[in-house]
């Protein structure tokens, strides 16, 4: 089989109509309208597709359930460790491609296998398995009180740049134990490579703040997942720590905010006639149990590399090209339709499977249960300022994300004093940026020497 540079990673099925034809594109607009058909499309044809992550970078998709289920579960043929790529070390890959940041290898336990695996992944899961529940909700209920004071006066509301975009990037701010000055950057930084802005710069400065981070919590450990990695057995070097908390915080933010937003959607839409359980009545639980079938958070991960060419289910996987998984067609596959019927939980791959499998399952759905009910609660007459149609989808290979969730409510006064910055100015109509307060987009707002930043803000009204 050819391996030449240029030759695609994936070898349609003889007579297969893709056969041929160029990789479908994964990251415009029309795929973000409507995923649901390019993988009927390609399952169609068979298990995997050829397809284009960004300009320049090829990989192929798995779309069938027990298909992905084979690559999930086979570590002994496809492995995780990205220095097996291919392109990517010849040079055929832009080095500057925003996919890279998700995909390029990092010493921590998602790009990582067997032994080395083994313990990276330990002392990441025994590190979370410290969480206490009653704290980690109280933590949520104080972030989600001080956001949703930012825009409970207005009556309107952006539900995904003002709630649940931010809600994990301080969340998880908290859960590493970072000072004001550090966790400003590092939410600025992480929310740049999430909406691939500048991701070069991002990374440099993600990077810099989390080193700084660590060295930090060694001179002076506490009560959190930093100084809890630090103190592990396994005896994490500073670059293994600071790629952990970038995994955990890939892991745990744009999945977290989509998995709210995605939930709020559903739960404020009203019935379709499909006479699914779908609208206002709809539990939490429902909703995110909907969300994980039908809307994954992220839609196409777990990138694999076959240690030789495989032949799997008639389709030969070349050897050290990238083998993406899509949780969002392996759960729409007709072959799970008893599954699907009763939304069973243990029959969809929005957590992954096998030895990768997502390792903070829990507390994640802790958090969006909690976000969500406290959100419901604090303003019970939220409705949608679209019609659920009229939503816009976020462009991008992996998620399955909104642009914006506009709401609308009864205006009520916010419930603590938020005079975090000296120069902070009553909330604007649209979102700020996640890492600026919201009174930077006032032209009358005072120059500020140096603008806080969210978690600098929250810090000033909840001291932690």
């Amino acid at each position: 089989m050819d391996s030449s540079p240029g030759s695609t990673p994936y070898s349609a099925p003889t007579g297969c109509p893709m056969r041929g034809e160029r990789q479908t594109s994964l990251y415009g607009p029309e795929f973000a309208s409507d995923p649901q058909r390019v993988y009927d499309a390609f399952r169609a044809h068979g298990l995997a597709a050829p397809i284009e992550l960004a300009p320049g970078v090829e990989a192929t998709l798995i779309v069938q359930h027990e298909a992905a289920l084979r690559v999930l579960q086979n570590p002994s043929f496809f492995a995780r460790d990205a220095r097996r790529w291919a392109a990517l070390r010849e040079g055929r890959v832009p080095l500057d491609s925003p996919v890279l940041p998700m995909m390029a290898y990092r010493p921590n336990c998602l790009f990582t296998d067997g032994t080395e695996h083994l313990r990276l992944r330990k002392a990441v899961t025994e590190s979370l398995g410290r969480l206490n529940t009653t704290r980690l909700s109280r933590d949520v209920e104080r972030i989600a009180d001080y956001l949703i004071d930012q825009f409970i006066e207005r009556g309107s509301a952006d539900l995904l740049g003002d709630y649940a975009k931010l809600l994990p990037l301080l969340l998880f701010n908290q859960l590493f134990g970072c000072p004001g000055d550090i966790g400003d950057r590092l939410t600025r930084s992480m929310s740049a490579i999430f909406d691939g802005e500048d991701v070069l710069r991002a990374n440099a400065e993600l990077t810099e703040c989390l080193m700084e981070l660590v060295a930090l919590k060694r001179r002076q450990p506490g009560e959190d997942i930093t100084s809890w990695l630090i103190q592990h057995p396994a005896g994490l070097r500073d670059e293994e720590l600071k790629d952990q908390l970038v995994m955990l915080m890939g892991a745990g933010i744009e999945p977290e905010r989509n998995l709210i937003a995605n939930a709020l959607l559903l739960m404020l839409s009203s019935d379709n006639g499909s006479g699914q359980r779908r609208g206002t009545g709809m539990l939490v639980e429902d909703a995110l149990d909907d969300v994980l079938w039908n809307n994954p958070p992220i839609a196409n991960y777990a990138t694999h590399y076959p240690v030789q060419d495989i032949d799997l289910g008639g389709v030969t996987l070349k050897a050290d090209t990238p083998v993406l998984i899509s949780f969002a067609a392996a759960n729409s596959d007709p072959a799970l339709t008893d599954a699907r019927q009763t939304l069973s939980k243990g029959a969809h791959l929005a957590w992954g499977a096998g030895p990768h499998v997502c390792p903070a399952k829990s507390p994640a759905q802790l958090i969006a249960l909690t976000a969500i009910e406290k959100v419901l609660n604090s303003v019970p007459d939220l409705a949608l300022a679209v019609h659920p149609s009229g939503v816009e989808w976020r462009p991008g290979p992996f998620h399955r994300a909104m642009v914006a969730l506009p709401v609308v409510f009864s205006p009520a006064p916010a419930r603590r004093t938020t005079a975090a910055p000296a120069a902070q100015s009553p909330i604007p109509s649209r979102s700020a940026a996640p890492d600026e307060t919201p009174a930077a987009h006032y032209d009358h707002a005072e120059p500020q020497k140096k603008t806080k930043g969210w978690w600098s803000s929250f810090l000033d009204v909840f001291r932690v």
